[in-house]
């Protein structure tokens, strides 16, 4: 099965930022590379089923089980010891990756109340994009009665762009909803 985001890379994308950045080597042109998602879960240290929900929808919106992060180093102030576990996330490359953010620009990111478009200055100076999410609520994969707590997440887009300019148009043309 072809993915629909993967089909409009190699058909648009691709050549729009090839003359618009005039590449002359293809491998110039910048792609996404991964997409890492991730939650954290300070609370879990108090109560254990936080840290298994987390970890089950984390599957479910992204179609890849997670890795359980753990506290490099013990906070007294934060009652945090070292192994504890903090949080959960997920690295998600090739098809995997075109279908979440295909789901996540399309579906997800309209569904948020409100919604007027992304930030366009999340960018981290090396191409690479970063967002946030409030609630894990707005994935059509969660189930609203089964959700204990409402959990924010991190969405971070690495791509191969050298500037923020090129990774902008990537995301632009790939139907990232960025702010007017």
């Amino acid at each position: 099965m072809a993915n629909r985001l993967k089909e409009k890379y190699r058909t648009e994308v691709f050549e729009a930022l090839k003359d618009k950045f005039n590449y002359s080597n293809p491998m110039e042109v910048p792609k996404l590379e991964k997409i890492t998602i991730n939650m954290g879960l300070g609370e879990a240290k108090d109560n254990s089923k936080i840290m298994e929900s987390a970890v089950k929808e984390i599957a479910l919106i992204a179609g890849q089980k997670p890795v359980v992060t753990k506290a490099r180093k013990s906070i007294a102030n934060f009652k945090v010891r070292q192994g504890m576990p903090v949080g959960a996330k997920v690295t998600l490359r090739g098809d995997r990756m075109y279908a979440f953010a295909d789901k996540l620009f399309n579906i997800s990111l309209p569904r948020v109340r409100d919604f007027k478009g992304v930030n366009r200055n999340s960018f981290d100076g090396r191409g690479n994009y970063s967002m946030g999410v409030k609630e894990q609520l707005i994935f059509p994969e969660i189930v609203y009665d089964d959700v204990e707590t409402v959990k924010g997440m991190n969405i971070v887009f690495t791509t191969t762009a050298k500037t923020d300019e090129e990774a902008q148009a990537l995301l632009e043309l790939m139907g990232m909803p960025f702010a007017k």
